[in-house]
């Protein structure tokens, strides 16, 4: 058997001629190093899902006798766990409620934005000529701005407001997915089973729903997953500066915006929700970047 027909064969078998039975199976990555990241963002998922249950007081309820108390204080018999801010809002309460805000904006930001752009990525990968360089040339324009300067224009000119913060970030994220998905696209056009599938005349639903979605939905998740941390990242700066979500309703950026006037005086409002978003941001994106190591069969051991 010649070398040319024993790598056909190993081509077929989806193997490389050098595998044998005595060469050790590639697996891929472990979850484990991750693990720990996991079990914090689970634990924040479950702190926004459950926060009518788990925060001990009304996170708006204001106790003007136990402003800016220190963390463990009590105060007519209300325990202060992480201290109160100037209006002796409980701050463990509003931390709690500000998970629920924050992963709430940045669930909704990145299924519209992802949902969107997709669509116009495979729109433009499909239909070369004209369609594609209307889209693609948009995408390259919206690319172009800073993402957040934009967001604070758009903000700005829409006015403040949980659902306008979550249009403007879905709407100056989505170019990423299609960008990602025009790319891969792109690369399954010229596969011989999608001609072969457009030669038998298939319908364009039934051709991305059998064949072009199942194939990019991988690099698409891996993007969702490092655009949510990033998400939260943004709904913080803009609720900071006063164009997200606003008072009274709790956001770990308004929080931090209202301890920084208190951070020699009252150092737990701005450094609680500051760890918060710390944690919550790395474990998004080191979950992130494993999945994309996972789905990388060049990073297969």
């Amino acid at each position: 058997m010649t070398s040319r027909t024993v790598n056909l064969l190993a081509a077929m078998l989806g193997r490389t001629p050098d595998d044998g039975p005595d060469r050790p199976a590639r697996r891929r990555r472990s979850w484990r190093p991750v693990l720990p990241f996991i079990v914090i963002f689970a634990g924040f998922c479950l702190m926004a899902v459950f926060a009518p249950l788990l925060a001990p007081a009304d996170p708006d309820a204001q106790n003007l006798l136990g402003r800016l108390r220190a963390p463990g204080s009590e105060v007519r018999g209300e325990v202060f766990w992480l201290g109160s801010d100037e209006l002796g809002r409980d701050l463990l309460s509003r931390i709690i409620y500000g998970a629920r805000v924050s992963l709430f904006v940045a669930l909704l930001s990145v299924l519209i934005s992802s949902v969107f752009g997709t669509v116009l990525g495979i729109v433009a990968a499909l239909n070369r000529g004209i369609v594609e360089t209307i889209i693609m040339r948009l995408v390259d324009i919206v690319l172009s701005i800073p993402a957040i300067l934009l967001a604070i224009i758009t903000v700005a000119v829409l006015g403040p407001g949980l659902q306008n913060v979550i249009i403007v970030l879905a709407f100056t994220r989505w170019p990423r997915y299609a960008r990602v998905a025009y790319g891969q696209t792109l690369g399954l056009v010229g596969q011989p089973y999608v001609a072969f599938a457009r030669h038998l005349d298939v319908g364009t639903p039934r051709l991305l729903v059998r064949h072009i979605l199942p194939n990019i939905i991988g690099p698409l998740v891996v993007v969702a997953t490092l655009e949510f941390g990033l998400m939260v990242l943004f709904e913080s700066g803009l609720s900071f500066l006063g164009l997200g979500v606003q008072p009274p309703t709790a956001s770990w950026g308004s929080i931090l915006s209202t301890g920084r006037n208190y951070v020699s005086t009252a150092w737990w409002i701005a450094t609680f929700p500051g760890v918060c978003l710390f944690l919550l941001i790395l474990s998004v994106n080191l979950i992130g970047d494993h999945l994309r190591d996972r789905l990388d069969p060049r990073s297969w051991r």
